[in-house]
């Protein structure tokens, strides 16, 4: 008996929930993916997919298509890693005996060293807001970024009971749930202290619905992954850096700083959260070519 596109996908996408606890984001995207090669098939095909008479072949046109609409390397691969996590699944729940990818490669992709602001750049950046109740909010929402590299999602997810301001570790929940303790400065803290009347007053001025996130908008409700990117526009903008900045662009500083400053590079892989080391380890290729750069600039023999 074969099956149309609503039902192994979606047992597959149960499966990521429940077994794997990714996140909804992650799973829209992963049901997107998958949608994008069923509408090819349609196209093509000119029928409902049927996932287990998919073949190499198949996905080697997909490929093809992908290629000749102009899709970037980096959306190509996303979506093709989308489709052999698929069929591992159905590997797995023994509904195909093999997957159609096992013969298909994925596009290389090239390694982009990541974007990170040097340490005059984020001193400057962290002095920017002002002590009004939302210049606090915003002082501790940057210092808390920068001080534990922590994801934007994180930083938005985080409750008054993970945060512990007198011993100075903050518990953060990371993908799939996991989660990690991460110290936190003295500099951190008294940000975060200084914020917390405020947190209270914009809550009881707006009559925000009670809530327990440490970080509210401006009506006192629960701070967003988008606001936290408008608050770091706001600010990049005031310092007229030619970089593209974002809240991830902060994790990598994080890292980089650490690591220019002698740290292990298994503490930070710990610290960021990393399951691979070799995630972390592209942080280390920074510092290796800041370091021969300064090599080059310095030394009279270079």
């Amino acid at each position: 008996m074969t099956t149309t596109f609503e039902q192994y996908p979606e047992r597959f996408l149960s499966y990521l929930t429940v077994e794997k606890a990714c996140s909804q984001l992650t799973v829209t995207n992963y049901r997107k993916d998958l949608a994008g090669f069923a509408a090819f098939w349609r196209e093509h095909a000119q029928g409902a997919v049927l996932w287990e008479r998919v073949s190499a072949l198949d996905i080697r046109a997909y490929l093809a298509f992908l290629n000749e609409k102009g899709y970037a390397r980096r959306t190509i691969a996303r979506r093709i890693s989308a489709l052999r996590s698929f069929y591992k699944f159905l590997v797995r729940e023994n509904i195909l005996e093999a997957s159609p990818l096992t013969k298909v490669r994925s596009p290389k992709l090239e390694k982009k060293l990541p974007s990170f602001l040097d340490e005059v750049e984020i001193d400057e950046l962290l002095a920017l807001p002002d002590s009004k109740p939302l210049g606090r909010r915003d002082q501790a929402v940057l210092e808390l970024l920068y001080a534990t590299g922590c994801r934007v999602s994180e930083l938005v997810g985080l409750t008054l009971e993970r945060l512990d301001l007198s011993n100075r570790f903050v518990i953060l929940l990371g993908k799939g749930n996991k989660e990690r303790l991460v110290p936190l400065g003295n500099t951190c803290c008294q940000a975060v202290a200084a914020y917390y009347p405020y947190r209270q007053e914009l809550m009881q001025k707006y009559h925000a619905e009670q809530h327990d996130f440490v970080f509210v908008n401006s009506r006192g409700g629960v701070l967003t992954d988008r606001s936290v990117r408008r608050i770091l526009d706001k600010y990049i903008s005031q310092l007229a850096l030619r970089k593209q900045v974002s809240p991830h662009t902060i994790r990598h500083t994080f890292a980089t700083h650490l690591l220019g400053h002698g740290a292990d590079l298994r503490a930070v892989q710990e610290l960021l959260g990393h399951a691979n080391l070799s995630t972390t380890q592209i942080y280390a290729h920074v510092t290796t070519e800041r370091i021969a750069a300064v090599y080059k600039k310095n030394h009279p023999r270079a």
